[in-house]
């Protein structure tokens, strides 16, 4: 056993964490420790300063262009220096609204920004089923949650029948493991859209840089405009480039600007990557 979660560290004292996990890592330095803390931002950062090597996030919570836009840019910001986020979609006490009522669009949309936004992201048991009734409304727990039962699930049988997220989580693994930039956190800039439920953004590593376009929306097709800050990503502003989307395999050429329509039943994002 290499990690562990440790349920509500900001309950213990700061300077027993930051004494047990540097007595542990001086021998074990590959041991991680992620902290499963739902509290105020300075006792997140503080829990991640003292050795906390991942932490909860408040990214459950933050669905809106404007909320996904501030919380990216703080993460990445300066407490990108000590705190390595991870973003989940979902945990065993918190299945937001989002996902009980969105269908299976929501799950990919969350899927999608949650692997692309964060180096680290992380779902839990049941969310590639579509795993979605509350305990009752305004509840943000499960109905049959794993707490208090044993929850088997037929996953292969899913898959078979066209009701599982796990040929797409398969994917987007696959794409993170080829693609540096999406392991970086403190690349992460946004890029302006004339739709407020079209997110865009990009991530660099050296030469790899990858652009995501996503829709916010779990109902209806959405489209818009993006203007991409080419300036931003090491290109000449008036130049053309060769966009290859990783989720399709397909390619076409965008420029400063770029049209694009999606939709939560066949293609809710574009992640590509960008070919000089």
């Amino acid at each position: 056993m290499r990690i562990f979660r440790v349920d509500n560290p900001h309950t213990k004292p700061i300077w027993f964490w930051d004494r047990l996990i540097a007595s542990i890592n001086a021998d074990n330095p590959d041991v991680i420790f992620l902290a499963e803390a739902f509290t105020s931002r300075p006792m997140m950062q503080a829990l991640a300063e003292v050795g906390f090597q991942q932490s909860y996030t408040y990214f459950t919570w933050r669905n809106s262009k404007q909320e996904l836009e501030e919380y990216g840019n703080e993460i990445a910001g300066p407490a990108a220096a000590y705190m390595r986020p991870n973003f989940f979609t979902n945990t065993p006490d918190i299945l937001h609204s989002y996902l009980q009522h969105g269908g299976p669009g929501a799950f990919a949309i969350r899927t999608v920004l949650a692997s692309t936004l964060s180096p680290t992201y992380g779902i839990y048991s049941g969310f590639e089923l579509y795993e979605h009734v509350a305990l009752h409304p305004g509840s943000e727990e499960y109905l049959d949650t794993e707490k208090f039962q044993y929850r088997p699930r037929d996953w292969d049988a899913a898959i078979e029948q066209g009701r599982s997220l796990a040929p797409l989580l398969t994917l987007i693994n696959k794409i993170r493991r080829e693609h540096k930039a999406l392991q970086d956190l403190r690349s992460l800039c946004f890029h302006q859209c004339d739709n407020p439920n079209i997110i865009a953004f990009s991530k660099q590593d050296r030469d790899d840089t990858v652009l995501v376009v996503c829709t916010l929306d779990p109902h209806h097709t959405q489209e818009a405009t993006v203007w991409w800050d080419l300036a931003a990503i090491g290109l000449d502003p008036q130049s053309l480039f060769s966009a290859h989307d990783l989720l399709t395999d397909t390619s076409w050429t965008w420029g400063q600007s770029a049209y694009v329509r999606l939709t939560p039943w066949e293609q809710v994002a574009h992640i590509v990557h960008v070919r000089q």
